[in-house]
């Protein structure tokens, strides 16, 4: 009999043992099977076939081979860098306004003068539970010009009308708004696991050295959670990149394209345009951006690794 042969049918025949259990050997695998076959099918093929038609002129009917001409497109498309260019001011403004917002968060959660310190962290971790069209729609109406209740509270201040999505600016402070609402929370307990994992008796050396709680917050508790604030800068790195459903629905990435996002480029060509090939060479391009900001990030703040 072929060695090969014989080894097969051994291992069909084998055991395992699992305490007073004794199973096939191959049955382990038949439980993750599924997961490689939906994982296949649903991710892996996918993701060959838009690298594929990224480098085609594709529709129903057929596709011709272009190349990189798809690649060249995007990259030369001004509308394209007009997108970056938004998302990176959301990049250099809103996120670490929200992280550092979160962080204070973090340490009034971890504070021991708090009771009932799980009903306050499941409400500070409830937006992100939240649908993002329904709770998007619901901005809407706040910040609508003619009857939304932030308008109301801007009158009674004695302030005129903004119209928060007609204007660039104001369009902008609004997506700013509901992505902060929104991602503040869960940023803060990803935080609060950190704070959780430093020592209080750094803290009581920091007292007896007559630190104060300001001091104490920016030379000891910024500086242990650095690991953890680079995280949450990565999160936040690659979710902005991928902002969609909330310039969709308050903005439609106006006035004009002050607010469009890559997100929104590329569904804007790929499902409005249909030029699938040219869609699908941008989102490339938008992974290769997103792999190389997550590496800087994290190559900037190499060395700043806190062991417990």
């Amino acid at each position: 009999m072929d060695p090969t042969q014989a080894g097969k049918r051994a291992w069909l025949h084998r055991r395992l043992k699992f305490g007073s259990v004794s199973v096939p050997a191959w049955i382990p695998y038949a439980f993750i099977l599924p997961f490689f076959v939906i994982f296949c099918v649903f991710m892996l093929y996918p993701i060959v076939d838009t690298f594929i038609i990224s480098f085609e002129n594709w529709s129903a009917s057929g596709s011709q081979w272009v190349g990189v001409h798809n690649y060249r497109l995007v990259l030369t498309d001004p509308a394209f860098w007009t997108s970056l260019l938004n998302d990176a001011f959301i990049l250099l403004v809103q996120v670490p306004i929200m992280l550092f917002l979160a962080t204070l968060l973090a340490v009034a959660l971890h504070s021991k003068a708090i009771r009932f310190k799980w009903v306050f962290r499941l409400l500070v971790f409830f937006p992100v539970l939240v649908d993002a069209v329904t709770y998007t729609i619901a901005f809407q109406l706040i910040f609508n010009t003619n009857f939304g209740i932030l308008n109301y509270l801007i009158h009674l201040v004695g302030f005129g009308t903004v119209n928060w999505t007609g204007n660039a600016w104001a369009a902008r402070i609004s997506i700013f708004m509901v992505v902060t609402w929104r991602w503040t929370g869960y940023n803060a307990i990803i935080l609060l696991s950190g704070l959780q994992s430093i020592p209080e008796e750094l803290y009581e050396s920091a007292v007896v050295d007559g630190a104060g709680r300001v001091k104490t917050f920016f030379k000891l508790t910024i500086p242990l959670l650095r690991p953890i604030l680079l995280f949450c800068a990565i999160l936040s790195t690659v979710g902005t990149l991928q902002l969609f459903t909330e310039p969709y629905i308050l903005t439609a990435g106006g006035p004009g394209s002050a607010t469009e996002t890559p997100m929104l480029y590329l569904y804007s060509i790929g499902f409005q345009n249909y030029n699938f090939g040219l869609a699908s060479a941008g989102t490339y391009i938008l992974t290769t951006i997103i792999g190389i900001l997550s590496y800087l990030q994290i190559r900037a703040s190499k060395g700043g690794d806190y062991h417990a």
